[in-house]
């Protein structure tokens, strides 16, 4: 891998390298757009601004799953199974009451880099960014910090669609208001045993009444009214235990989370408003030490290639909004039979997680709505990662077509890497087949992340390695049976033959694999 990209920068000197397929980032969405596209034949380059592969799920530190823990499947099951091989199985993830897969951020970093590393077809550039793109009559020319590539198709996965943006992609940012959600930075800590004094400096700007409802103490007001419960501090520093011991600080009650909308400002502006969360986050690990008295938790050394221990970039929940073929909402995922235009039809990847946003942090926090019904397990529709209006681009990570409102649930990490996958298998189809991104088959790209052992619905019925599994995707697909959507453990659940025995026989008896790829349906998922 080292040697391909060595390769990669050194033919650039001379000239522009051609790809058929550019990923611009790789965190959860891009690692896995860029694996996918070179396993589907692809000659596939991965951008990336850091050192290490995985986004909000190592860079950033959020190394705890939310959702879709029963619903593993694809490149992202692949990435659980490969964990739960490195820690002893899927018990050891089990370490921390937020999640059932967590992990250590630098252990997930290096799954990754294997997981790409296996790939022929994939050259991987780190420390990377994207500067400019050009359009071409076919594809495009990418400059950035380390020379000049040439692709037929190129893929946005970066944090907040900022290449989305220099394509010429139409967008929408946060709500009604322009109000977009908390961002954090995490910081993941250690237990240095008794007698140990691990106290930062003060932060500036410090104020324990920043913090002093983050847990039960003696330091609560007497007036706090966010309607979040203040759970005991040994709860909230188990809440996101690891494996190896350490604890990921990513507390949503007046702790790390920081307001700023940061997406359409200047570098500067960006760069001063990151310093700005990291001291709000540094701040918290100061009350502990002080408020709480804990002062033997400190940064975790060695976690992260940092100089201040500190994750790689902060996590930002929320990122531009391309205006695409297709537009997720959150009625939609409440009611997809229902809603209007049956778009589950186009589904390319599932989630389960309800809709969850951090506005708390906002000085407007009062007048901003944060909590909304809940929804069944839900799949996002194909086309909300075609950009309208631009050809040879197609959008994934958190900058995909929805409202406001569902990209609390569609933001997080499985959703993002279901994207990612089936970016990959989309961008692969119109490199090779030599086709726009928007004329691509629905049935054919649905197929072929079946044939990768992804879900295009979210039903529990059957795993992916089950008999039958497949078939059931398909024909539910089509919207011959429709699915019941429940709700267990605060998650979301879909399922077609539970409650209906008679439906495995005739799901089998409908199936045709060959008609299924053939079906031409449209992005909003009717007969063309």
């Amino acid at each position: 891998m080292f040697a391909a990209a060595l390769a990669a920068v050194v033919a650039c000197s001379s000239g522009s390298r051609g790809y058929d397929v550019i990923v611009a980032g790789g965190g959860a969405s891009g690692v896995c757009a860029g694996i996918q596209s070179a396993r589907s034949g692809a000659r596939t380059l991965i951008l990336e601004e850091g050192p290490w592969l995985g986004g909000m799920l190592t860079s950033a530190g959020v190394s705890a799953i939310d959702g879709n823990y029963r619903l593993r499947s694809g490149l992202f099951g692949e990435f659980c199974d490969s964990l739960a091989t490195r820690y002893g199985g899927y018990d050891a993830l089990k370490t921390g009451w937020v999640s059932n897969i967590l992990f250590e951020p630098r252990v997930g970093a290096a799954v990754l880099a294997d997981m790409a590393a296996g790939e022929e077809r994939l050259d991987v550039l780190h420390r990377t960014a994207v500067k400019a793109v050009e359009k071409r009559r076919k594809g495009w020319l990418v400059r950035t910090s380390s020379g000049e590539f040439r692709c037929r198709i190129l893929v946005d996965c970066t944090e907040l669609g900022d290449v989305a943006r220099l394509c010429g992609a139409r967008y929408r940012i946060g709500n009604e208001e322009g109000v977009v959600q908390d961002m954090t930075y995490v910081i993941t800590v250690r237990d240095y045993g008794e007698g140990a004094d691990r106290t930062i400096a003060e932060p500036d700007g410090y104020r324990v009444s920043d913090y002093a409802d983050c847990c039960l103490n003696p330091l609560n007001s007497k007036d706090f009214e966010k309607g979040q419960p203040r759970w005991s501090p040994e709860m909230m520093l188990s809440y996101g235990r690891l494996p190896g011991g350490d604890v990921m600080l990513n507390w949503p009650v007046e702790a790390n989370d920081y307001y700023a909308n940061v997406i359409d400002a200047s570098p500067q502006e960006r760069e001063e408003a990151l310093r700005a969360a990291k001291n709000r986050a540094l701040g918290y690990l100061y009350f502990i030490q002080t408020g709480l008295g804990l002062k033997n938790w400190g940064i975790a050394e060695g976690e992260y290639p940092t100089e201040d221990g500190l994750p790689l970039i902060p996590y930002y929940r929320e990122s531009r909004r391309i205006e695409g073929e297709a537009r997720f909402t959150f009625e939609a995922a409440a009611d997809p039979y229902g809603s209007g235009a049956p778009l589950y039809r186009t589904g390319i990847a599932v989630g389960d997680y309800p809709v969850d946003h951090h506005h708390y942090a906002n000085p407007k926090w009062r007048t901003l709505r944060r909590e909304w019904p809940a929804i069944p397990s839900f799949t996002v529709p194909a086309g909300t990662m075609i950009p309208l209006g631009v050809e040879d681009l197609i959008v994934a990570e958190k900058s995909i077509c929805t409202d406001s409102i569902v990209n609390g649930a569609t933001r997080l990490q499985p959703v993002a890497m279901g994207l990612g996958q089936a970016a990959g298998v989309m961008a692969a189809m119109a490199a090779l087949g030599r086709c726009r991104v928007r004329d691509l088959s629905v049935r054919r790209v649905q197929a072929a992340l079946l044939d990768a052992g992804a879900r295009i619905q979210p039903y529990l019925d059957l795993e992916p390695s089950d008999s039958g599994f497949a078939s059931l995707q398909r024909v539910g697909s089509t919207g011959v049976f429709k699915a019941e959507g429940r709700f267990g453990d605060w998650r979301g659940e879909m399922w077609l033959l539970d409650g209906h025995p008679g439906r495995a026989d005739s799901v089998r008896a409908l199936d045709d694999p060959e008609a299924f790829a053939l079906q031409e349906i449209d992005w909003q998922g009717l007969p063309k």
